[in-house]
């Protein structure tokens, strides 16, 4: 993981070509390697004798791409080359284009801007909400874009199908969007793209807009990076999402939040299914569901049902009364390990019984989604369509998707349809009790995005043809409260601060995990050190800078904000 400098000479011949952020091929332990150049004009120390760089490559990215790309190396404990890599271009590339005049908007068109301030803002948007007048609201309000000196509007997305879908609608407005590397580099009046195009070439930043900024990452938050990019250049960041998270909350709050009515009939209608006192013989089907899926098959709309059978988490139920087995000190699910219940969340463990009745038969509620396609094929007598994994065809095509009245898969499913009249969870405690931290806000994530599917509640037509759509959650735990945000449009209702604080969790304070045979020896101070599993250790700090100061010197094995803890 180092992050060191090496210094080479540049041959005569390659003088003109060369600036910082170039991409060039030195030699390196006996073989040639593909490098950046990270300055120029240093004088190598003493003694050392320099070699020549081999070979260019063509542009690389900015200098202020590559020191932010230093910075997020130090951040998430990561190779620098990985996210250098990530903002260079997959071919080589000798010039720029011409940067088109203007603005970023069309002469004479009226833009709704309002004026931003420089940093990062939070606004709530509900899910059914078009997005694309607040992208337009935040290019008009950056001025002419475009013009020598003033910087590109940076939107992102949280997937490339989203992002070419409103790429084509800018450019349907007049929007003069940068269609490659070259083009962004070049510094044209719009770049979007995926959350990979934090790391876009612009050379400066006018102003920035992420869409759905509670899409979690996986091995960098591209919503931080974009957050300090833009302080950097004293720019305005805004983050846009139906249910932000509570380190976004805590770090780019207070939220921005729409008039109480608008939001709530921009969420949709959520019908909730007690399944607490349900006949066992009707396994993952309320009635309520096989209702509602006939109704809307029959009126030729389509039914997705989401069934997440990851593997990851095993789900007990008391065999006499039905109610989750839930840990006494975090409410998240319990596994059995051994002869006592344990929870993979904190830590806590209880004996085997049941904590509403006293019973000690427990039961474990598993189906996968193969057999979920097969018996709801012979429930509702009409085909069943599985969908689940990653998309298939390029770019997530929708050819992939079958066409059957009738979807069943895992949460992929939602993200490759575009829509339905009713989004039905048949098993939604895996999400509300899955052993991390963050399963609630991704719970809540999930019904915003069941939300795109179906349409608001004051949408009128909804996803269907024959009215409002609807979402439907099937669940033993009715009154939990991101089900109670859902239901009534607020994703204020849900929070768990009270309960992060107490347990010391994000933002509370800075987590890490590590692989590693041996108890980790950790030079600075300030950080705690707890073993999760064999070879697998937390680390916690009060903040990041203390947490990334200690791991800097670590060779591999860190994961820097785990998702999975």
């Amino acid at each position: 993981m180092s992050r060191r400098r090496f210094d080479y000479s540049v041959p005569s011949r390659w003088q003109g070509d060369i600036r910082v952020g170039s991409r060039v091929r030195v030699p390196f332990h006996g073989r040639r390697v593909g490098a950046w150049v990270a300055e120029i004009g240093v004088t190598p120390p003493a003694g050392v004798e320099v070699r020549d760089v081999t070979g260019v490559s063509g542009w690389g990215p900015p200098a202020g791409v590559l020191q932010l790309a230093e910075w997020g190396a130090w951040r998430w404990a990561m190779p620098v080359a990985t996210l250098l890599r990530t903002a260079s271009p997959e071919r080589n590339v000798w010039a720029l284009p011409a940067v088109p005049a203007g603005g970023a908007l069309p002469a004479g068109r009226p833009g709704a801007a309002v004026p931003l301030r420089p940093g990062a803002s939070l606004r709530r948007l509900p899910p059914a909400q078009d997005l694309l007048p607040a992208v337009l609201e935040v290019i008009a309000a950056a001025g002419p874009a475009g013009q020598p000196g003033r910087g590109s509007v940076l939107v992102l997305a949280p997937g490339t199908g989203w992002a070419d879908r409103l790429g084509r609608r800018l450019r349907a407005r007049g929007v003069d969007v940068a269609s490659s590397w070259a083009e962004a580099a070049a510094g044209w009046p719009v770049v979007v793209g995926s959350r990979a195009a934090a790391w876009a070439p612009v050379p400066s930043l006018a102003a920035v807009v992420v869409l759905d900024v509670h899409d979690y990452h996986d091995r960098y938050d591209a919503v931080e990076v974009v957050a300090e990019r833009a302080a950097r250049d004293g720019a305005p960041c805004v983050l846009v999402s139906p249910c932000p998270t509570a380190v976004q909350r805590a770090c780019y709050g207070p939220v921005e939040t729409p008039e109480r009515s608008s939001e709530r009939s921009g969420w949709p209608a959520v019908t909730v299914v007690d399944r607490r006192g349900a006949d066992p013989r009707t396994g993952l089907y309320s009635e309520e569901l096989v209702s509602v899926a006939r109704e809307v098959v029959s009126g030729g709309g389509r039914v997705v049902c989401v069934l997440n059978r990851t593997g990851r988490a095993r789900l007990l139920a008391c065999a006499a009364c039905g109610g989750l087995a839930r840990c006494a000190v975090c409410r998240r699910a319990v596994e059995s390990t051994g002869d006592v219940l344990g929870c993979r969340a904190c830590g806590a463990q209880r004996p085997v019984v049941c904590a509403e009745c006293g019973s000690v038969r427990l039961k474990v509620l598993r189906i996968g989604v193969g057999r979920a396609r097969e018996e709801l094929e012979a429930l509702l007598s009409v085909p069943v369509g599985e969908v689940s994994g990653r998309r298939a065809g390029p770019r997530g095509a929708e050819a992939s998707v079958p066409d059957t009245p009738v979807l069943v898969g895992t949460e992929a499913v939602l993200h490759r349809v575009r829509r339905a009249a009713a989004v039905v969870f048949l098993d939604f405690d895996q999400q509300l009790l899955a052993p991390r931290f963050s399963a609630g806000e991704e719970a809540l994530a999930l019904l915003a995005r069941a939300g795109r599917l179906v349409g608001g509640r004051g949408d009128r037509d909804g996803g269907g043809r024959g009215g409002a759509g609807m979402v439907m959650v099937q669940t033993r735990l009715p009154t939990h409260d991101v089900l109670r945000a859902a239901v009534g449009g607020d994703p204020g209702l849900f929070t768990e601060l009270d309960l992060r604080e107490a347990l010391r969790l994000p933002p509370f304070s800075a987590l890490a995990t590590l692989e590693s045979d041996a108890v980790p020896a950790l030079g600075a101070g300030g950080v705690e050190v707890s073993p999760l599993a064999a070879g697998r250790w937390l680390l916690r700090a009060p903040d990041h800078s203390t947490l990334c100061d200690a791991v800097a010197p670590l060779q591999g094995g860190v994961r820097v904000d785990p998702v999975d803890v």
